[in-house]
C-alpha cells in the first residue's frame, strides 16, 4: 500500500477499540477484561483485533480476557507476537478457540513452548486443525520424564512450524519429524546437532530453514547425504550468521553435487566463504525454476546472471538491488543487517533522487534491532544519506514519521554514543521534518531537553538547540505546561545557561539564536513558563542582553518577543515595571532606523504595561503619558513587513486591549497586530477571529462614539479583510 494512502475505516476503528478497551470493558474478578456489550464479530475481524492489539502493544494478561467470549469473538489466526501473555492467560483466552494459525514468537513472559503445547493439545480442534505454529525465541522446557507430556507430534494437522532461536534439541527434532503433514520447518539457531531425523518427513518437507546452526556436528558428507534425500525441498536456507570462512567448503560441495535438490526454488548460503561464481552459476542454470539465492558475504554475485534485476532475486552486496533484497530477507538477523547497512552506506553517499523504498527497508531493520548498537549506528548513518538536503522532500510523510520515531528510540537507547547521536541530530535538524512530518513532538521535546542537559559538544549542542526551538513552537500550551514544573525549570536553566555562555563571548551565532527562539516559544501563551523564567533570573539576563546586543535586530526581536509573552500575563506585568526597561522600549519604538519587528514587540510590551488591566502604574505619571502618546503616533507610521513577523496560537491576548475604555495607543497596537496576521494568513486568522468572538469586539469598537478615528479606521479595515475572506467572489459590502 502506498505510504500516503489514508487508513481504511476498519483500521481506524480497530485502532480506536485497541486504545479504548478500558472504556468498552468491565473487569472480571481475576482482573481480566470483558466487553460490556459484545456484538458478534466476523471471524476475520476478531483475528484482526487480536493482531492489532499485539501490534499496538496493548495485548496483555488483562486485555486478552476479551477473547474468552468464544461465542462472539471466534479466532482462527491468532497473532500474539512480542506481547505480555502468561501461560495461564493463554490457556484461558486463546487455546479454547479452533485455531488454524498461531504466532507466539518472542512473547515477553515466562510462557514456554511446553506451556503452549499443553494448552493446544488439550483442545481436540487444535490437535487436528492447527496448521501454522510459530514460537521463535521461546524456551522449550519440555519435561521428558513428565507422564502424559504434550508433544509436537500430537498436532497432526501441522504444516508449518518455526522454532528459530529456541533451545530445541535433537529429541525435539525427532518428535517434530514424525508429523505427517509437515511441509515447512525453521530450526535456525537451535541446539540441534544432527539433521538425520528429517529423513522421516522427506516425503512431504518442502521448506527447511537451518540458519546459524552453530552446534551442528555432522560431517559434510553426512549432511549432504541428508539434504540430498529431501528431494521435494523447494526452499533451503543454510546461511551462516558468523560470517566466517567455510573450512570444509560445505556450500561449494553442495553446489557441485550433481542432481541434488532438483526442485529447489530458493537457496540461501549467505555468510559462507569459499564459494565460486562458476559453481553458483552452474547450480542456477541447472535449475531454471530458481527465483532466489542468498549470497551476502560469500564473495560472489558480480556476474550478470546474479545482478538481481531479472526473475532471479539475489541477496548480496554487489549492487543496490542485491542490498535491498538482503534488507528485505534478513530484517530479523542482526549480523546480516549490519553487514548490509555497511555496504548500503557507501552506495547511498551521493544519491540524487529520493529512495523511499530503501529508506523503508532501513527503518524496518532499525525497528527489528532497537537494542543493537552496531545496527543502529550504521542505520542512522544510512538515514542521513537518504534524507539529506532536498531528498527528504520526496519522502512520504508517514514513512518519515516512522523514521523519526526510530531515530528518537535510538537516541534514548544509546545516549552516550556520540556518533550515533550526531547521526540522529543531523537528520532531525531539518525544517521540513520538524514542521511537516507527523510524529510525537511532545515526547521528542522532552527527549531533546534531557539531551541538552547531558551533552556539551558544541556542534551537537547547536543542532539540539535548533531542534528544540522549532519543536516547542509546535506544542500546544497544555503540552508545554505538562512538561512538569521541576523538569521544566531545569531545562529552562539549561537554555538560559547556553544563552549566557554565548553572550559572555559576545558572539552572535546559530546556537544563541536558536536558544533565544526556544525560550521565546516555551513562554508563549504559557504563564507557568513565564513565572519559571523569572524565577531563573531570566529577566536580569535579558536586560543585560538588550543593552549588549542593541544593534542586533534579530537578537533584539527574540528578546522582546519573550518579554512580550510575560507582559501578556496580567499578574506578571509588575515584574516589568522598570523605568530603565520602559525607557529602552521607548527608544526602540521611536527609532526609525530600527526594524519594524523590533518596534512592534517594544510597542507590545508598552501597550500591555499601560493598559487598564493588571497592576497600577507605579512609575512617573509623565512617563505614562509619554508612552501612550508615542505609541499612538508611532504605530501610524509603521509599514507591514515583507516577511512573516510572528504567528499566534490564539488572538485572545489582544482582545482585552481593544476594550472601549483603553487608550487609543493601546488599541492601535492590538489592531495593527491583528491586521498584520490577517493580511499575511487570512484563512487561518480570519477564522480564528470569528471563532473566538473577536469580530464582535471589533464591531463594538468601530461603532462606539468615544473611539478615536484612527482606531475606527483600522478596525474597519480588518473587518473588510474578514468580509473579503468570507465572500471572495461577491461584492465587498459593509460588514454588519
Amino acid at each position: 500500500m502506498d505510504e500516503e494512502c489514508p487508513s481504511s475505516l476498519t483500521d481506524i476503528s480497530m485502532a480506536w477499540v485497541c486504545h479504548n478497551l478500558e472504556v468498552l470493558c468491565v473487569a472480571r474478578e481475576d482482573g481480566s477484561l470483558q466487553f460490556c456489550h459484545c456484538p458478534l464479530f466476523p471471524q476475520e475481524l476478531a483475528d484482526q483485533l487480536l493482531h492489532n492489539m499485539a501490534d499496538e502493544g496493548v495485548l496483555n494478561n488483562k486485555t486478552v480476557g476479551i477473547f474468552r467470549n468464544l461465542e462472539h469473538l471466534r479466532l482462527r489466526r491468532s497473532y500474539i507476537q512480542s506481547s505480555q501473555i502468561s501461560a495461564e492467560s493463554f490457556k484461558l483466552a486463546l487455546s479454547p478457540h479452533k485455531l488454524q494459525e498461531l504466532n507466539a514468537s518472542h512473547v515477553h513472559s515466562d510462557i514456554t513452548i511446553s506451556n503452549v503445547l499443553h494448552s493446544l493439545t488439550a483442545n481436540k480442534d487444535c490437535r487436528q486443525g492447527l496448521q501454522v505454529l510459530l514460537m521463535n525465541g521461546l524456551n522449550l522446557h519440555l519435561e521428558e520424564s513428565e507422564p502424559g507430556q504434550a508433544s509436537f507430534s500430537m498436532l497432526r494437522g501441522l504444516k508449518k512450524l518455526s522454532l528459530a532461536w529456541t533451545d530445541l534439541n535433537d529429541a525435539g527434532l525427532e518428535d517434530i519429524s514424525s508429523l505427517p503433514m509437515l511441509e515447512s520447518l525453521d530450526i535456525s539457531g537451535t541446539n540441534i546437532t544432527d539433521l538425520t531425523p528429517l529423513l522421516n518427513c522427506q516425503s512431504q518437507l518442502r521448506s527447511l530453514t537451518a540458519h546459524g546452526l552453530h552446534k551442528l556436528e555432522m560431517p559434510t558428507p553426512c549432511l549432504l547425504s541428508v539434504l540430498g534425500k529431501l528431494h521435494l525441498l523447494r526452499h533451503l536456507d543454510i546461511s551462516n550468521d558468523r560470517l566466517v570462512t567455510d573450512g570444509d567448503n560445505l556450500v561449494q560441495q553442495l553446489l557441485e553435487h550433481s542432481g541434488i535438490l532438483p526442485h529447489l526454488v530458493s537457496l540461501d548460503v549467505s555468510g559462507w566463504r569459499g564459494v565460486s561464481d562458476a559453481a553458483v552459476q552452474a547450480f542456477i542454470e541447472a535449475r531454471p525454476g530458481m527465483r532466489f539465492i542468498g549470497l551476502l558475504n560469500t564473495g560472489t554475485g558480480s556476474s550478470e546472471l546474479l545482478s538481481g534485476d531479472g526473475n532471479l532475486k539475489v541477496a548480496g552486496e554487489t549492487n543496490l538491488t542485491q542490498l535491498c533484497e538482503a534488507l528485505r530477507r534478513y530484517s530479523d538477523r542482526a549480523s546480516f543487517i549490519q553487514e548490509v547497512l555497511v555496504h548500503l552506506y557507501s552506495q547511498t553517499s551521493d544519491m540524487e533522487e529520493p529512495q523511499p523504498n530503501i529508506l523503508k527497508l532501513v527503518s524496518a531493520g532499525m525497528r527489528h534491532h532497537t537494542k543493537s548498537l552496531h545496527v543502529q549506528l550504521v542505520a542512522t548513518a544510512c538515514v542521513v544519506n537518504l534524507t539529506t538536503m532536498e531528498l527528504v522532500l520526496g519522502m512520504p510523510l508517514h514513512l518519515m514519521g516512522t523514521v523519526v520515531q526510530q531515530l528518537l528510540t535510538a537516541m534514548k537507547n544509546f545516549p552516550n554514543h556520540q556518533q550515533l547521536q550526531k547521526n540522529c541530530l543531523l537528520t532531525l535538524c531539518s525544517d521540513h521534518i520538524l514542521q511537516v512530518v507527523p510524529f510525537d513532538r511532545y515526547e521528542a521535546t522532552k527527549l531533546m531537553m534531557v539531551w541538552l542537559g547531558n551533552h556539551e559538544d558544541l556542534t551537537l549542542q547547536r543542532m539540539a538547540v535548533a531542534i528544540v526551538s522549532i519543536l516547542v513552537s509546535k506544542l500546544s500550551t497544555e503540552e508545554i505546561s505538562e512538561l512538569g514544573a521541576e523538569t521544566f525549570i531545569i531545562k529552562l536553566q539549561q537554555l538560559l545557561s547556553i544563552t549566557q555562555q554565548k553572550a559572555s563571548l559576545g558572539v552572535v551565532d546559530a546556537t544563541l539564536k536558536f536558544a533565544l527562539s526556544a525560550l521565546w516559544n516555551l513562554t508563549d501563551e504559557t504563564p507557568m513558563a513565564c513565572r519559571h523564567f523569572i524565577q531563573c533570573q531570566g529577566l536580569e539576563l535579558y536586560m543585560e542582553l538588550l543593552e549588549s546586543y542593541y544593534s542586533e535586530s534579530t537578537i533584539q526581536q527574540k528578546l522582546l518577543g519573550l518579554l512580550n509573552n510575560i507582559a501578556e500575563v496580567e499578574e506578571l506585568r509588575v515584574e516589568l515595571m522598570d523605568e530603565d526597561l520602559i525607557e529602552h522600549m521607548l527608544t526602540l519604538l521611536l527609532n526609525p532606523m530600527v526594524e519594524v519587528g523590533v518596534r512592534y514587540f517594544a510597542g507590545g510590551i508598552l501597550a500591555h504595561l499601560t493598559s487598564i488591566r493588571g497592576p497600577a502604574w507605579g512609575l512617573d505619571a509623565e512617563l505614562h503619558h509619554t508612552v501612550l502618546e508615542k505609541l499612538h503616533s508611532s504605530i501610524l507610521s509603521w509599514s507591514s513587513p515583507e516577511h512573516y513577523l510572528v504567528s499566534y496560537r490564539t488572538l485572545q491576548p489582544f482582545y482585552s486591549l481593544l476594550h472601549v475604555s483603553q487608550c487609543s495607543g493601546v488599541q492601535l497596537w492590538a489592531l495593527w497586530a491583528i491586521q498584520l496576521v490577517c493580511s499575511q494568513n487570512a484563512a487561518q486568522y480570519c477564522s480564528m477571529l470569528q471563532t473566538e468572538g473577536g469580530t464582535d469586539i471589533l464591531k463594538v469598537l468601530r461603532s462606539h462614539p468615544d473611539t478615536h478615528s484612527d482606531v475606527k479606521s483600522l478596525a474597519e479595515n480588518i473587518l473588510r479583510i474578514l468580509e473579503q475572506q468570507l465572500h471572495p467572489a461577491g461584492p465587498v459590502q459593509d460588514f454588519q
